[in-house]
């Protein structure tokens, strides 16, 4: 008897009450039974439990059965690992089948110390070498941020099959490294495995995220080979993939082959008109998507906005923000607050950008503070800056976060108050904090090289430092000064030119004209914000080289070219 309705199966029990558990043919109806009321989505888990603890003898299949139904509930991890207990306690043997399901349920709930432990029973039980177990481990670790250990299980598979590269990739890409992802994704093809639509996604993902242009290209053309490209989420990375790698036109294109566009694909799209400024295109695209009548989400509107915050348009964001939940369904969360707070304090209305995070219904988070500290910063207006961290108690909610010192140092610093910057600089050595270091990433021949401030470290460093000094010379002649406001440290000019000589984006832009052929663009991605030093001497390099240059920034794109900058040197 086929069962696809809980009246049936309810039926089926019945008649095996009736009949016996032990007469012929009822074991099997039996499984049949508990598979459809525990796992199917039209069953129910309570009733699956009641026929499970009326076993006698339940065997290994209706063990692991309740095990995987429990697993795959979110809101009851813990039953599954008590029915996995009582496994060992009734003299039930765990199989290959049971260790897949339990770290399904680690992997869900992020649990890695469980998932540890359940590794260690593994080996314990011989099953280290089972392929689908394998797989587990290796996305467990990968979604826990563990990727060592996961390249561990991985190193150790004899015959790692698509779902393996796919997970180690992945979990390369969500753990920040993903130039490892990519050299990860080499090998995949030099071992002769095809990829599926996950691991096309996931290594479009690693291009995007260190701006591999030629290597993202080489995806597309893989995708295209299996016939991929047209799936939807693949089209959607490449979309964002171009568009972060600073090819707007190339992710227009893909966006335009799209045959039915969803949500993802319409965000995407305005996301990445977005970062490079193109607000009239982002909007426009927005309205397109509301004549086919797709709804938009939270991310679209953060798009939206952001498009508003990168081109300074108060007014128009403003107005779509204000519409958010009245004409678009979408309540304004945390993120939505935070570019209407960026785009005022950016725009140097900060005495608005503190009276709108007052009146928000939402708790402001600490993110949210500095960036209007930081606008405070950069327009001079010190006392509102101090004002704001004493009154927000900053660093008393953000305790263990570097931001916030840093912040506050180079506020003091950018007012000349230099014994209150070197008494938060003594607090952050006390609490072991660091201050992250810029850094930049180039791809040359396919190959991402990355450069930290004042970095030493790269096989070419004395070539790229002699050719930055030519640089420097070169454009001081035709009238470059570095701001040494952008230093704040308390050192002489002669200093402070000198560690702005050697800022990431500096380094990668003398490698990049090292190695860039004549018409080629040279394509930058920054960890930070561009500091206004570098922006100007970028401006000045794409004049005088007649060099055309693409950053990416924290915030959005750069295109500097003919000596000017596409942000209209509003960033």
């Amino acid at each position: 008897m086929e069962i696809t309705t809980l009246p049936q199966a309810l039926q089926l029990h019945s008649q095996i009450i009736k009949t016996g558990s032990r007469q012929k043919g009822s074991v099997v109806n039996l499984s049949k039974l508990l598979t459809f009321v525990a796992l199917s989505s039209s069953g129910n888990l309570s009733y699956a439990r009641q026929i499970f603890d009326s076993l006698p003898n339940p065997n290994s299949y209706f063990w692991n059965t309740m095990i995987r139904a429990y697993a795959s509930t979110s809101d009851d991890p813990d039953t599954a690992f008590n029915l996995y207990l009582s496994m060992h306690i009734n003299a039930a043997k765990p199989d290959k089948f049971t260790y897949p399901f339990l770290l399904k349920s680690c992997t869900r709930t992020r649990r890695i110390k469980e998932g540890k432990q359940l590794h260690a029973m593994i080996h314990k039980a011989g099953l280290q070498s089972d392929r689908f177990i394998q797989n587990s481990l290796i996305h467990l670790y990968s979604s826990c941020g563990d990727s060592s250990s996961a390249a561990q299980v991985f190193g150790k598979m004899s015959d790692p099959d698509v779902v393996s590269w796919t997970s180690i990739i992945d979990g390369y890409v969500d753990d920040k490294k993903p130039v490892m992802a990519l050299q990860l994704f080499q090998q995949m093809q030099e071992h002769g495995t095809e990829p599926n639509e996950a691991t096309l996604v996931s290594a479009l993902k690693a291009c995007a995220d260190t701006g591999a242009l030629s290597v993202g290209q080489e995806v597309h053309g893989i995708a295209r080979l299996c016939k991929l490209d047209s799936m939807a989420n693949v089209s959607t990375a490449l979309l964002d993939m171009y568009a972060k790698c600073g090819c707007i036109d190339s992710a227009r294109d893909v966006f335009h082959s799209i045959a039915k566009k969803d949500a993802f694909a319409w965000t995407a799209m305005i996301s990445g008109l977005a970062s490079h400024g193109l607000c009239k295109d982002a909007i426009k695209v927005f309205n397109q998507m509301q004549e086919l009548n797709v709804r938009p989400d939270e991310r679209t509107m953060t798009a939206v906005l952001s498009a508003c915050r990168n081109a300074g348009r108060v007014k128009e964001a403003y107005a779509y923000f204000n519409q958010m939940e009245r004409r678009y369904g979408v309540k304004p969360r945390i993120q939505h607050y935070g570019c209407m707070v960026d785009l005022l304090a950016r725009a140097g209305h900060l005495s608005n950008a503190e009276q709108f995070i007052k009146r928000m219904p939402v708790e402001p988070d600490a993110i949210l503070w500095r960036t209007l500290i930081w606008a405070c910063k950069v327009h001079g207006d010190t006392d509102r800056a101090e004002r704001l961290i004493n009154n927000t108690q900053l660093l008393q909610k953000d305790s263990s976060d570097s931001g916030t010192y840093i912040l506050l140092g180079n506020v003091y610093a950018s007012a000349g108050k230099w014994q209150e910057k070197a008494t938060i600089r003594d607090i952050m050595n006390k609490k072991g904090l660091a201050k992250p270091k810029g850094s930049s990433k180039i791809e040359v021949n396919g190959r991402i090289h990355e450069f930290v401030a004042g970095d030493t470290n790269h096989l070419e460093s004395e070539k790229i430092h002699r050719k930055l000094d030519d640089v420097i010379q070169h454009l001081t002649l035709e009238g470059y000064q570095p701001k040494h406001s952008e230093v704040l440290l308390d050192i002489e000019d002669e200093g402070k030119a000198f560690q702005l000589q050697h800022h990431s984006e500096k380094l990668a832009v003398a490698f990049g004209l090292i190695n860039a052929s004549e018409g080629t663009t040279i394509r930058i991605v920054k960890n930070l914000r561009s500091c206004e030093d570098c922006h100007s001497m970028m401006k000045l390099i794409s004049k005088v080289y007649e060099q055309e240059i693409i950053i990416r920034d924290r915030i959005r794109f750069h295109h500097f070219k003919d000596g000017n900058c596409s942000c209209g040197d509003h960033w």
